[in-house]
């Protein structure tokens, strides 16, 4: 059997694994405020870092969750740049996953996942747009900006995958450890 279908099978096990996991965590409410999932979080012990990390990917790829649960979660348990870095890291691949989810799955994918309204908005704006970058880049420096819409929605553009991924690893860290000190701060 060839190497890159041996991989690709287990890696697509792998992630129905994980989706299995947070989804049964889901319906079991551990994702219902910030205090249940600090709970589930912190109940992996020694692996809560990297749990943590794979939920801020996932949020962003099947945006259920507001990210900011997560970024508090992490400050709590982790300190402030405990916390940065994890949401940092799982964001950021997050992000970059659904940018090229989106460039490999087309149009229909992001119509599925989000309102139409929404994205006939954006995407007349974005096709007579010379600034979308400029947007982009801004948005992601933001708290609150539509985030997950607008990485799928790039994967649709004609930017380069290395465009939006020095905007997202550039203008990310930035509302991350805003979140970060003021959780870490509060609690």
């Amino acid at each position: 059997m060839n190497w890159k279908k041996t991989a690709s099978a287990a890696l697509l096990i792998l992630c129905l694994a994980i989706v299995a996991v947070f989804f049964k965590a889901y319906l079991d409410g551990k994702f219902n405020s910030i205090e249940t999932l600090h709970a589930y979080v912190r109940g992996f012990g020694p692996m809560a870092p990297v749990v943590l990390v794979v939920i801020q990917i996932a949020q962003v790829i099947v945006p259920v969750l507001p990210g900011f649960f997560g970024c508090a979660v992490g400050a709590v348990l982790f300190g402030c740049m405990g916390g940065f870095w994890c949401n940092y890291i799982g964001i950021s691949l997050g992000s970059i996953f659904a940018f090229f989810l989106a460039r490999r799955y087309g149009m229909p994918l992001v119509k599925a996942m989000f309102p139409r309204e929404k994205y006939e908005r954006w995407s007349g704006w974005a096709a007579r747009s010379k600034s979308y970058s400029v947007l982009l880049f801004v948005g992601t420096l933001l708290p609150l900006f539509p985030d997950d819409f607008f990485c799928y929605f790039s994967g649709l553009t004609e930017m380069t995958a290395r465009r939006f991924i020095g905007i997202i690893l550039l203008g990310k860290p930035w509302c991350i450890l805003a979140y970060s000190i003021l959780f870490a701060a509060i609690h």
